[in-house]
Parts: structure tokens; sequence; C-alpha cells
């Protein structure tokens, strides 16, 4: 099940490339195309991972190059489901985990493509955290109050940093990605997968510095859900709590 887990997650991927590059385009629709010459591509051009390796990376017809976030993001879907199923197994809250993540996934690479979290995938992916929030608390009664209000006090602060710089200092999309943090996880792992999200960006900031491949100014704009969302994943998966705070509450 793990494997036809991954298998579907290649498919969930390749579709999740599309909405992608497509959202925010005038034209959503119509069939898959090559983005250098616009010659339009056969199914065999579109089977996850392995077209891309067959082709070799480029497109069939004029030889450019596919980029690759195709297979990357096919596989990070893959290797994500496949997690999911791990983690919940058969359960309502895999149906849940998955169309969530999936939302998670897209954002992560939008932000990192453009710089900003689209509307259309972050309210349908607040509202899934939600559900899967009332479905904690009145069915498996794991889930606290604090776990509610959570959801609005961890965005809080960065809400605050918007409005006070005008949107120079960070988006209003971050701030809203943070409500899934709590509703999801609960407060106290919410916070933590805040803290391992700061500590992966920090990271990279420091070793762009330090190897200087990229010149770092107070005007330099670095999408901030990609390690938000990493955060999350590492505490939905191994449950680890860096701050404490889960001792405290018990």
């Amino acid at each position: 099940m793990i494997f036809l887990l991954f298998c579907f997650g290649l498919i969930v991927g390749s579709f999740l490339n599309v909405v992608i590059l497509r959202l925010g385009a005038k034209s959503k629709g119509g069939r898959s195309f090559c983005l250098s010459c616009g010659k339009t591509l056969r199914w065999y051009e579109l089977v996850p991972i392995l077209s891309f390796l067959h082709l070799r990376g480029r497109c069939r017809h004029c030889s450019s190059r596919i980029s690759l976030q195709y297979p990357l993001v096919e596989l990070l879907t893959g290797l994500v489901f496949a997690a999911v199923f791990w983690k919940e197994s058969f359960s309502l809250l895999l149906l849940f985990s998955l169309v969530l993540w999936s939302l998670l996934i897209a954002i992560a690479v939008y932000d990192l493509r453009h710089k900003i979290i689209p509307h259309l995938l972050i309210y349908p992916a607040i509202s899934l955290s939600f559900l899967h929030l009332l479905y904690t608390y009145f069915v498996l009664h794991t889930a606290s109050p604090l776990d509610f209000w959570g959801g609005l006090l961890l965005p809080l602060p960065f809400a605050l940093i918007w409005f006070a710089t005008g949107g120079r200092a960070m988006g209003l999309g971050d701030a809203k990605l943070l409500v899934i943090f709590s509703w999801y996880l609960g407060f106290a792992h919410g916070l933590s997968a805040l803290v391992i999200g700061f500590w992966f960006g920090a990271g990279l900031a420091l070793l762009l510095l330090s190897l200087r491949l990229k010149r770092l100014t107070m005007k330099t704009e670095l999408p901030l859900a990609p390690f938000l969302i990493v955060g999350l994943l590492v505490v939905y998966l191994t449950g680890v709590d860096v701050t404490g705070l889960t001792l405290l509450l018990q």
C-alpha cells in the first residue's frame, strides 16, 4: 500500500505541476504543451518521472530543457503520500492529510517561483485544517480549545509585522499559513513546526551568505512558506517538540 500511495502521489504531483504553472495564467484549460515550442505533448511524454528520464530532460520536439521542477515535485509528492499513509494508515484522517499536503506542496513550490501564496491554495488548506480540528476535537477527543486559539495566536505576530511594515518585511500569506499549524498539529506541535521552519530558513540564508551564492540585503525577497512547510512535515512525521511545551500542557 505504501508503494501504491507513492505511485498515486507521483500522478498527483504531475497534476500539481499543472496547477502551479497555470494558476494566475489567462488560460488554465487545454492539454499540456511544451512551454518553448508550444507543441502538444502526447500521453507517453507525461508519465511522471519516467518520461523525464526517457527524454533526458529535453523536449522531444525542440530539444529545449525541461524544468527539474516537474520530476522533483512528482517525486516529492510521491514520497509525502507514502509517508502520510505510513503515519495515518487506513483512516478518515488519511484523506484529510493527502489533500492538505497536496495543497501545501503546491503552496511551497508556488512561493518559491513567485514569492507569493495565492488565495486559491491557502484558503482551501485553512478550511481543511479547520475540518481536521473539528474531527479530532469532537470525534477523536484529542484536540483542545487551545489548539483552536493557537490557530489565531501563532500567526498574530507575523500579521502585526505585515501591518506595521506595510508588507515590506513579510507577506500576509505567511501569517495565513501559520493558522494551519495549530489546527492541524495542535498548538504545541504547531509552535515546534514554526521554530524548526525558521531554523531551516535561517540555515539556508547563512549558507548562501557563507558561500556567497546570493547577495542578501534588507530588500532581498526570500520565500518563507517552503521552510515553514518543511518544519510542519518534520513535526507531523516525527512528533518532535523542540519547545517542550507538550510536557507543560500535560
